[in-house]
């Protein structure tokens, strides 16, 4: 985001005339702030420690992600900004009440990194973990190498997977399939101004799912649902819809649909890669290896260690 320009006010020096505060500069054109309230670093302290009291992981982030939203600036663009006015100061106010009462950053936004993309996010669809990044990596090397290649992600959910592969593979043509009319909503504002996807409305657990294209994908990417359902989670995550959370007992419900609808859409020595729960390190890429019609399957870590994600290759 580009930041609106600011600048300190000048001090008059003794040889120059006084320039009234209610009147414009006659250097910039525009009225100097009058109104500044607040140090931008001491609101940022105060701020870090409410949400560090209220529980929240990354409080002084939070802190400037929310600040840099009501300025419009970057982070690091706050390193320079002058004092904040009454007017922004209650701007970030507000929204740090909401991040306080645990209301997602990105809801509060409207956006999620992902990679080299900024997704649109908000009530009804999951947003996006930095975790599942390294799905893209897995199978950019699947790809980056065969003409016409084709890539699906399944539970696409925001697009986050399936946009990424589409931005950092120009010429592959992806498809993103999602069944939540909620999503689907998200979805199509982030794939919007993408040439190369194509959206498909369809449930997993359908057994003729995308049965036009089996036998001819290169990559697989998904990150389904996959929480036991008496997990006990963060607040955040109690407002991502459930559906795209909470998949049963064992948090394994989805797992061999996604597995069959891989193994069917898959060329011989096509790729998936499949997110899973840091406690299913074991038993998803034991539901692949049930399946008969998987090699190679290794399970991979994230960048904290925990369990995360199965690669397997189409036998």
């Amino acid at each position: 985001m580009i930041s609106s320009p600011r600048c300190n006010t000048p001090t008059p020096s003794p040889c120059s005339p006084a320039v009234s505060a209610d009147r414009p500069s006659a250097l910039t054109g525009r009225p100097r702030p009058t109104d500044t309230v607040a140090d931008v670093q001491t609101l940022l302290a105060d701020a870090a420690r409410r949400l560090s009291a209220a529980g929240v992981g990354s409080p002084r982030v939070d802190a400037e992600l929310l600040l840099g939203h009501v300025l419009g600036t970057s982070r690091g663009g706050l390193l320079t900004a002058p004092g904040v006015s009454a007017a922004d100061a209650a701007r970030f106010a507000e929204v740090l009440d909401r991040r306080a009462a645990r209301e997602p950053l990105q809801h509060i936004v409207g956006r999620a990194p992902f990679r080299h993309l900024e997704l649109a996010v908000g009530p009804g669809v999951f947003v996006p973990r930095p975790e599942t990044e390294l799905l893209v990596d897995a199978v950019l090397p699947a790809l980056g190498d065969r003409p016409g290649r084709l890539a699906v992600d399944l539970c696409a959910g925001s697009g986050a997977l399936g946009l990424a592969i589409a931005d950092e593979i120009p010429a592959a043509r992806v498809v993103l399939v999602e069944r939540s009319p909620a999503a689907l909503g998200w979805l199509e504002r982030n794939a919007a101004a993408a040439p190369n996807v194509e959206i498909v409305v369809g449930d997993v657990r359908d057994e003729h799912l995308l049965s036009g294209l089996a036998g001819q994908v290169d990559a697989v990417v998904s990150n389904p649902p996959y929480v036991r359902s008496a997990a006990a989670v963060d607040p955040e995550v109690r407002a991502d819809p459930a559906d795209a959370v909470f998949a049963g007992a064992e948090g394994l419900d989805l797992m061999p649909s996604v597995g069959s609808r891989a193994a069917t859409l898959l060329r011989p020595g096509g790729l998936l890669a499949l997110e899973h729960d840091d406690t299913q390190g074991e038993s998803v890429p034991a539901l692949l290896a049930a399946d008969g019609r998987w090699r190679d399957i290794a399970d991979h870590r994230d960048l904290a260690g925990r369990p995360r994600y199965t690669v397997a290759f189409r036998r």
